[in-house]
Parts: C-alpha cells; sequence; structure tokens
C-alpha cells in the first residue's frame, strides 16, 4: 500500500524545466534520499510533495489520515510563547480537544435531566481518556526530551521564542514537528543548524524512528545511515534506486557502463548493415537482402545513454612551506558582554595537521576561527602566526558580503591582477561558471553559487593555512564530495568548523573540543572523537556504580585502572545480556518483514492487471492473501515498533 502517489508531476520556470509529467510512490516505511544537482528541484519538489507550493500539472495523492511534516532549510516564523509551550501547540488537535472538554464540563454544570447527566459523564470521562492518552503521546515531557536532546538546556525551555537566534529557532521547528511525529516527514538540509554533539542525537533518534521520510542532506555519511532508497533527479527525469547513497552511485555506474556498451553494439550493428545496403543496395541480385536490412535498420531501437550533470573538478595550487609553527595562541580570553566564550586558552597548531573544531552551538568555535583570522581581537591573550604562514579563510559571512553589483567576472579579476582573463575564467570554469554566466550580477545567485564564488576566491589567492566555516553549507552532495577531493590533495595546513560528518571524517587527523572556555585536543577523526566520548561515558556509569558498591561496604579507597576497566567490562557485559536478544529479535521482525514486502509488493502488481478480475477463482486467492498479509505486516510494524523502544530503554 503506497502512502503517496505522485502522478505526472511537471514543474517549470519559464525555459526551465524542473519536471516532466513525472511519476513515483512512497511507501509507510520508505526512508528516501532525494538527490540531485543544485537547481535540480529538490526543495521544490519537497514543497510539492508538503502541500506549500502545486506542481504546473499532476497530482500529489496521500492514504487516507496521512499526516506529513515539513521542515524547509528557512522557517517564516515559530508560534508566540515559551520554547517548550511553542513546541508543544505545533502538534494537531490539542486545541480542539481542550475546546470539547470545557464545552463538555460547561453543559455537564448546567444539565439537570438525570440521564443528560449520566451521558455527558461518560463523555466528560472519554475525552479526559482521550486527552490522558495525547498528553501521554504529545506532552510537556516529551517535548522538552525532544528539545534537551536537540541542545536546550532547561533555562532554554522557558525563553520567549522571540529570542531565539535563527539556528535556535530551526532547531525550535525541528523538535515540533519531531513530536508531531507524522506519517511521513519531510526534511530539507536539517543538520545546517546543529552541532556535532545534536547531529549524533538527532542522527540515533532517527534511526530509532519506523515513520517513512524523504531527506535532502549534503553529508554522505548522514544519507547512507539513514535511508533504504534513493530519488535521483537526473538529466533524463526522476529516477529511483534501491539502498543508500553509496548503492545509487553504485548502481548508477553499473548502469552508464552496460547502456554505453549496448550503444556501442547497436551501433555497431547500425554501420554493419548500413555498410551492406551501401554495397549492394543497387545490384539486383542482392536487392531484397539490401531491402530486409533496410527494414531491420529503421526498426532498431536507440539506446538513451545516461547523461551526468557537470560537477565542479578543481585542485588547490602547490604552496610555498610555512614553519613549523602554523599558529600558536596563549592566554586568549574573549567575552560578549557577561558571557566568557574563552578564558585562557592555549593552543598550537603544527604544520600538515587538519583540525576539525566540534562543539556546541555557542561555545565559540567560530570565535575561534575569527581570532586567527584576524577578523576579532582577543579581549586578553596573544595570536601568533608562524613564519612564512600565509592565512585563506573561507566563511558563509564571506559569501554573503560579495558585492551585489558585481558581476562574478568584475568581483574575481582584483584578486588576480597579475593574470590573464582567461586564467580566472579558468578557475571559475572549474566552478560550474562557464561562457555568459560569469557576467551573472552576484545579487542573482542562489546561495550555492555564491559559496562556490568564494570557494573560487580561494584558489586564486593561494595559502598555506586554510580556516574554513561550514563550508559544505549551500553545496550539494557532489560538490561537498569534490571539495573534500580537492582537500585531500592540499599541501597546507587546515583548520575548519563544519557538521557534515562524512566532510570531517574524511579530512582531520586531530580534533579539537571546544567547551567552557577550553579547548581540549583529541587525535583521529570524528568517529575517533565520538568512540572516545562514549567510553569515557562507560567508564563514568561504571566508575558511579563501582563508587555506590564500596559505599556499601564502608570502603573509601580509590579506584584503581584495573578496576575501573573492569567495571568497564562488566557494565558493557550486563548491556550486551540485555540488548543481545532484543537485536535479534528486531533483525528477525525486519527479515520477515522484507520478506512479507517483497511477496505483497508482486502481488500487488498482479492485482493491478484489469483481466485478472476476468478469473474470479484465480484472483480470489491473491485478495485473500493481500488482505492477510496486509494484516500481518500491521501486527509485525507494531512488535518491531515495541522491540526498538525497548531497546532505547535498555540503552539509555
Amino acid at each position: 500500500m503506497s502512502l503517496v502517489i505522485a502522478q505526472d508531476i511537471s514543474l517549470a520556470y519559464g525555459k526551465k524545466v524542473l519536471f516532466d509529467e513525472d511519476s513515483f510512490t512512497l511507501g509507510p516505511r520508505d526512508r528516501v534520499g532525494l538527490v540531485g544537482a543544485n537547481g535540480t528541484g529538490k526543495s521544490s519538489l519537497m514543497k510539492i510533495l508538503a502541500g506549500a507550493s502545486q506542481p504546473d500539472s499532476g497530482t500529489i495523492q496521500y492514504s487516507r489520515r496521512a499526516r506529513a511534516g515539513y521542515l524547509p532549510q528557512e522557517i517564516a516564523g515559530l508560534p508566540d510563547g515559551t520554547v517548550v509551550e511553542a513546541v508543544m501547540s505545533t502538534v494537531p488537535g490539542r486545541d480542539g480537544l481542550e475546546a470539547r472538554l470545557r464545552e463538555t464540563e460547561q453543559a455537564l454544570a448546567a444539565a439537570t435531566d438525570e440521564e443528560d447527566q449520566l451521558e455527558l459523564a461518560q463523555s466528560l470521562a472519554d475525552l479526559h481518556a482521550e486527552l490522558d492518552d495525547f498528553e501521554n503521546r504529545y506532552g510537556r515531557h516529551h517535548a522538552e526530551r525532544i528539545l534537551k536532546g536537540l541542545g536546550f538546556r532547561d533555562m532554554d525551555l522557558v525563553k520567549p521564542t522571540a529570542a531565539l537566534s535563527g539556528g535556535w529557532r530551526m532547531r525550535a521547528a525541528l523538535a515540533g514537528l519531531l513530536l508531531q511525529d507524522p506519517d511521513l516527514l519531510l526534511l530539507d538540509e536539517p543538520t545546517n543548524h546543529l552541532d556535532v554533539p545534536t547531529l549524533a542525537w538527532f542522527d540515533d533518534f532517527l534511526r530509532r524512528s519506523n515513520k517513512a521520510m524523504v531527506l535532502i542532506s549534503h553529508d554522505r555519511d548522514f544519507l547512507n545511515r539513514q535511508i533504504n532508497r534513493v530519488v535521483s533527479l537526473e538529466m533524463e527525469g526522476v529516477r529511483e534506486y534501491a539502498g543508500n547513497y553509496d548503492d545509487y552511485k553504485r548502481l548508477r555506474a553499473e548502469e552508464m557502463v552496460l547502456l554505453q556498451a549496448k550503444a556501442e553494439r547497436v551501433e555497431a550493428r547500425r554501420a554493419e548493415l548500413q555498410g551492406f545496403i551501401d554495397r549492394f543496395g543497387a545490384k539486383a541480385t542482392k536487392a531484397r537482402q539490401a531491402q530486409s536490412r533496410a527494414k531491420m535498420l529503421a526498426k532498431m531501437e536507440k539506446v538513451q545513454v545516461l547523461e551526468e550533470r557537470a560537477t565542479m573538478k578543481f585542485r588547490f595550487p602547490e604552496v610555498e612551506r610555512s614553519g613549523r609553527d602554523v599558529v600558536v595562541m596563549e592566554g586568549i580570553t574573549k567575552r560578549y558582554g557577561a558571557l566568557t566564550v574563552y578564558d585562557g586558552l592555549q593552543a598550537r597548531l603544527e604544520r600538515g595537521q587538519r583540525i576539525a573544531v566540534v562543539g556546541a552551538n555557542g561555545a565559540g568555535k567560530t570565535t575561534l576561527l575569527k581570532m586567527v583570522a584576524g577578523e576579532l581581537t582577543p579581549d586578553s591573550g596573544t595570536v601568533t602566526l608562524g613564519h612564512n604562514v600565509v592565512v585563506g579563510y573561507y566563511a558563509q559571512h564571506h559569501a554573503d558580503k560579495l558585492n551585489r553589483n558585481n558581476t562574478i567576472l568584475e568581483e574575481m579579476l582584483p584578486l588576480a591582477p597579475d593574470k590573464p582573463q582567461s586564467y580566472v575564467r579558468g578557475v571559475l570554469g572549474a566552478f560550474l561558471f562557464s561562457g555568459d554566466d560569469v557576467d551573472k550580477p552576484i545579487g542573482v545567485l542562489s546561495g550555492g553559487e555564491r559559496a562556490r564564488v568564494a570557494l573560487a576566491k580561494l584558489l586564486l589567492v593561494p595559502s598555506n593555512f586554510l580556516l574554513m566555516d561550514e563550508p559544505t553549507n549551500h553545496l550539494d552532495l557532489d560538490s561537498s564530495e569534490m571539495l573534500i577531493e580537492a582537500l585531500k590533495g592540499y599541501g597546507g595546513t587546515l583548520l575548519f568548523v563544519s557538521h557534515n560528518r562524512s566532510f570531517i571524517n574524511g579530512l582531520c587527523t586531530h580534533v579539537w573540543e571546544v567547551a567552557d572556555g577550553k579547548l581540549t585536543p583529541h587525535p583521529g577523526n570524528l568517529d575517533d572523537y565520538l568512540y572516545h566520548q562514549q567510553q569515557q561515558r562507560l567508564a563514568a556509569e561504571a566508575e558511579a556504580q563501582g563508587l555506590s558498591g564500596k559505599g556499601e561496604r564502608g570502603s573509601t579507597a580509590p579506584m584503581t585502572e584495573k578496576d575501573r576497566k573492569r567495571l568497564e567490562a562488566e557494565a558493557r557485559q550486563r548491556r550486551s545480556v540485555v540488548e543481545g536478544p532484543i537485536k535479534k529479535e528486531i533483525a528477525r521482525l525486519e527479515a520477515r518483514i522484507a520478506e512479507v514486502e517483497a511477496a505483497q509488493k508482486t502481488r500487488e502488481a498482479q492485482l493491478a492487471d484489469p483481466d485478472l478480475y476476468n478469473d474470479f477463482a484465480r484472483a480470489k486467492p491473491l485478495m485473500d492473501q493481500h488482505r492477510d498479509a496486509k494484516a500481518e505486516l500491521e501486527e509485525l510494524y507494531a512488535r518491531w515498533e515495541a522491540a526498538q523502544e525497548k531497546l532505547a530503554q535498555a540503552s539509555s
């Protein structure tokens, strides 16, 4: 059974056609990654699915009572009130239920007839039970849990929504969406405003959900963990592929190779037939054979090979070698009013290191980069650049500060006064600005196009120390991957902030954790850092349990390293004993669900044939099997959801 059916969707903006009678369906458990280059219509399609805009033609049909929840890249606003109240108010039905409750209470108070009183009292009891169920599912406790998972502190929950910054408003909107628990989540770059700790929570929350989802993301790792299907916007139209993003790339590449080989075989056969016709067409003895081959030639299929959209292709130029110490920070203090961001910060970055700065939003990651770049002066302490260090700085606010009145070419030429215009055009071409594109005014460019212009500037002024603040924001997935590859070949030193897990893991050699005004270095990539954090939490839990047990025995001796490791292992063993059977049950249920869904899909294709119903003896068993399988799936989904909830409780 389909949750959503998109039929013959067409959409164009002037001469630019985004969709041309494209169709697809979404099932109740589909986790879809919507992929495609910037400008191909991903966000437009998401808005159509959400009902926020309409296609030029075609229909979107939801199954009965299905609800969709939509998170756009930019939100218009939030309800008034405190943060937690605003999030709770996003759930539909609360106001109507409370209004019915008040009306029933008033009617009961005014009733004089005993029979009416009994009937109203029963209605009132039913409404209270309904409200209790509503509170259990969508109440304050659940709303606060989601908000805290998304990084809100207790003191933030009672703040008015009007006091939130743009990033925190987006998080509150996301919290409202998760609280609503719709049948279909429509998420357009939901991680853009999430820091690394919050992203880990959000990733886990989504993975535990069994609801359908359509996701746009430029983070390859995040996509791979969340989706089981890809809908791609290709040059030949909307295409569908089973599996995650890596599966899609592999299947797409294999498809291209097969089609290319088929096209070559067809062309070779076509040339062979044409050669025979040209050679013997005029000979009477071969005329009939030539005519036969001409008919064969006319009937031969035309193989349409797949076309790939252009993507950024560039590499950073060779850079001069810097001194061993690239930047040294000593005694750095930085405050914003009463808020202390850094207090006595000490840090050293050496040549060749690639350091990712992570921490909660507001911890001071961007402030750190600005101080290193010289855009911000610390209140006390020194930032010292090493010998022969040339800084290149990319940040989103740089893209926003491009001169809107300049053309792209005019914006770039002053950066390379000693280079011919052809060189500058060549650099722009690598960032997909070719021909007349370079004469576009900056003011008409999209966010992704402005980001590419700002990145192109880095190539015109070579630097051996790159500072990058969220460089993948506004880039599509292919462009993000290309930037990773280019930075892998970069010969300088890199200090960057990013929420993109695949970007961090692909590049960093060290992680700098910013928290409570301090900076803590960790060797390795993001996965290494997150594993270390998890082990610390397990050790803390084990130590707390061990100290509690020792207290009962009256011992105050400090815990040895051997005891700590033993307790940590015991804690892991206890978790394994509880979680192991649950995970096995989930795996068994998922295997059975996949088996039943595959059989159901085959039956649905058979039942869609109108000729089937001319033979009732053949149709009835299929209809009975379809009904029974549907009931079994509902039971399996319920058991899977209960097992997932049980696993979440066991893990917490």
